[in-house]
């Protein structure tokens, strides 16, 4: 996500109720998850798997930021991505 953003600080609209328990953090991180977005507070936002092609959620909204001309960062990555798919380019490096 940090190349995709290709910035050190983000600010993107929110307006989850969920979250991750941050008990079950350290599972999550030992089985390959990569926590890469957080709020303030120091709560997980989003999350990625390094070793999927495409595997990224969020607890913001990045369609909510995206305008005409000038998609979101993860939008534009996800229809790149989609497309390498479609083309028979079953190594989704980003």
């Amino acid at each position: 996500m940090h190349a995709l953003y290709a910035t050190e600080a983000v600010v993107e609209p929110f307006f989850c109720n969920y979250g991750l328990n941050p008990d079950y953090r350290p599972a999550f991180e030992a089985h390959g998850l990569a926590f890469g977005a957080f709020g303030e507070d120091g709560e997980v936002r989003a999350l990625e798997l390094a070793d999927h092609p495409y595997f990224i959620a969020t607890l913001y909204v990045p369609q909510a930021r995206s305008r005409y001309g000038q998609p979101h960062p993860l939008i534009s990555a996800f229809v790149a991505a989609a497309r390498q798919y479609a083309q028979g380019d079953r190594d989704l490096s980003l």
